[in-house]
């Protein structure tokens, strides 16, 4: 049921993502990267180990698409992560705008896991002289676990203090309705460096107060990512 509902979900950004390549102004764009921990929200998804990413990006005009993957380790049979999402980047004076949906499924999960779950975004950025300001919520009506409803939220904030330099912050809630004694924050900080319009680095730290183990204690993680074209 599993497999038969992420095939459903990329069929969907699939046939998305070809409406917005027909039109006049669309752009397609590929990325691989490498990190030494995939981090969620606070928490290792690769139990601390390093991980493979990749995905392909469509967009037209305010319009856009993707599908993007990882390996995961979740201490069972589960390989890979595979989200598909779409969305409209409207704006209004100087504020940018984001509104999405996005699906997360996973290879090979156990069954009954109900690891799969969909989650519905709105974001919007502003700038402030030299830096941006920007907040995100993501809803999601059944959880990763099936554990029920739950909302994650957050502010965050970037600025290029030297050219080829971004430094990027954020703080973040997530709440789960149904089990709030798991509620906890998160935050990361990290600086990225553009080597060349195609390839970066990312060097971040990462922490929360979820008292999960090992694998939401405090880390600072290594990214190198590339673009094509």
């Amino acid at each position: 049921m599993k497999a038969l509902k992420l095939a459903l979900c990329a069929a969907a950004a699939s046939f998305a993502m070809a409406g917005v390549a027909h039109a006049e102004d669309a752009s397609v764009s590929f990325n691989v990267g490498l990190t030494s921990d995939y981090v969620f929200r606070g928490v290792s998804q690769t139990d601390e180990s390093p991980a493979l990413q990749g995905g392909v990006d469509v967009s037209s005009g305010i319009l856009y698409g993707g599908l993007w993957a990882s390996n995961v380790d979740f201490y069972d049979s589960t390989d890979v992560e595979i989200d598909a999402y779409v969305g409209v980047k409207p704006t209004a004076g100087a504020v940018s705008f984001d509104f999405g949906a996005l699906y997360y499924g996973y290879i090979n999960a156990p069954s009954g896991s109900d690891y799969a779950f969909w989650e519905f975004k709105a974001a919007a950025s502003v700038p402030a002289g030299p830096f941006t300001l920007g907040v995100v919520a993501f809803y999601s009506p059944e959880f990763f676990g099936g554990v029920g409803d739950s909302l994650y939220y957050e502010a965050n904030a970037a600025v290029s203090p030297a050219d080829k330099w971004t430094v990027t912050a954020a703080v973040g809630k997530q709440t789960l309705n149904d089990f709030s004694i798991l509620d906890y924050t998160t935050y990361n900080i990290g600086v990225g460096y553009a080597f060349t319009d195609k390839i970066s680095g990312d060097l971040r730290f990462h922490d929360s107060d979820l008292g999960c183990g090992t694998i939401c204690d405090s880390r600072v993680t290594v990214s190198l990512k590339a673009t094509l074209p």
